[in-house]
């Protein structure tokens, strides 16, 4: 697989970061490495971050997050509540 060129990755994540911040458990959106297991590749991503992964079919149409988008995969990890610091 040909890795994306970060610049156009970055250019795709602004873009669509609104849409995927209105979603369903989504607390962030930034660019990352994928994961698998708990472990990070190589290949360049979305990452989508969500409070909880739940399965699919317990989700709204309109809040299943894509697999890629124009071309550059997504992934979805989940890291819990976020919450600010005093």
């Amino acid at each position: 697989m040909i890795q994306p060129d970060l610049a156009r990755v970055q250019d795709v994540k602004r873009a669509h970061e609104a849409d995927l911040l209105t979603k369903a458990n989504v607390v962030g959106v930034g660019v990352g490495l994928r994961s698998q297991g708990g472990d990070f590749g190589e290949q360049v991503a979305i990452v989508v971050m969500v409070t909880r992964k739940v399965p699919r079919k317990q989700l709204a149409p309109e809040d299943i997050l894509p697999g890629e988008i124009d071309g550059i995969p997504v992934d979805v990890q989940e890291v819990g509540e976020i919450r600010t610091q005093a």
